[in-house]
């Protein structure tokens, strides 16, 4: 086996490697995820942006530091902390900060396209994290896919020039998740899953508590019940246990075969916009989902079988 597969693991792994099961644990994580856009178009009706990307990474932090505390887990070690940071900036500060940000003026069927480029971006991290070589195949459609979200941005904005700041948070946030998906897929063999996002949030904390404390200065929190139990969400399933499941299920891999259940994701996050926020469907956004969720459930098809190569005669 290559020393650059992704499925290659240097030292004993944490997490025992069966494909079946890392199949389930990841449908389990993305259903989890699948609230997340409309929880955060809930939310943002009441509360800041900030206060929500910020506070939620709180809420996940002090459930992650009593339960290393309480499970006496060790502390990482050596490069360990460098890369904890590159998933805590992707998944922790990065995603939540950007879409919260969007949200507040995209409506969530919308948002819930443009990130349904999230599993072709996390096929292309783990591509460039693993040194992997694949097929002309697998950046074309990764392109395709791309070129499919913005088209449909724009065309959500006004034609052509009229791309809205929301789809380009939203995108910084897709390339955000992606970085942190893959390195904390990775990162969570050695570590276990529950145990990677953990150490991500502690790290983190400091700097989310004080975006926290500022964002309260400048706009004290002020929500009906049901937007406090949105952001209860974010910061208890989506922020926390939804990663447990997740990256279970990618450490136990292959990591491309299972970052293909995300491309229900987008589905789910429709649907949910539809029963909890009322928002219809249009022409555009059918069009734009379908297209979007082809191109990356076919450029991460090609780096899970890739073309076998030609052999000289």
């Amino acid at each position: 086996m290559r020393s650059n597969s992704s499925a290659t693991v240097l030292i004993r792994p944490v997490i025992p490697l069966r494909a079946a099961s890392g199949l389930w644990w990841g449908l389990v994580g993305v259903a989890a995820f699948s609230f997340t856009v409309p929880f955060t178009r809930m939310a943002v009706g009441g509360l800041s942006p900030l206060f929500i990307g910020s506070g939620r990474a709180v809420v996940a932090a002090v459930l992650a530091a009593c339960a290393l505390g309480l499970t006496r887990q060790r502390l990482p070690r050596g490069r360990e902390w460098a890369r904890l940071a590159v998933i805590a900036g992707g998944i922790v500060v990065g995603f939540p900060l950007l879409t919260s940000f969007a949200l507040t003026t995209a409506p969530a069927n919308h948002g819930a396209v443009v990130i349904a480029l999230l599993p072709a971006a996390t096929a292309t991290a783990a591509v460039l994290r693993g040194r992997e070589r694949p097929p002309v195949a697998f950046w074309v459609v990764t392109a395709a896919g791309a070129i499919a979200a913005i088209t449909f941005a724009f065309a959500q904005s006004g034609g052509p020039g009229q791309l809205n700041w929301s789809d380009l948070l939203l995108l910084g946030a897709v390339a955000a998740a992606a970085i942190g998906y893959a390195e904390g897929g990775l990162l969570a063999r050695e570590l276990g899953s529950w145990q990677t996002v953990s150490w991500a949030l502690v790290l983190a904390s400091p700097l989310m508590v004080g975006l926290s404390a500022f964002s309260m200065s400048q706009q004290p929190p002020s929500a009906t019940p049901v937007q406090w139990a949105a952001f209860a969400y974010l910061g208890i399933v989506s922020m926390f246990l939804g990663f447990f499941a997740w990256y279970r299920g990618l450490a136990i891999g292959p990591m491309a075969k299972v970052s293909q259940v995300q491309l229900i994701q987008p589905v789910l996050s429709i649907c949910w916009a539809g029963i909890l926020l009322g928002e219809t469907l249009g022409l555009t956004t059918v069009a734009g989902g379908l297209a979007v969720i082809l191109c990356a459930g076919v450029a991460v098809r090609i780096r899970l079988n890739p073309l076998p190569a030609k052999q000289n005669p």
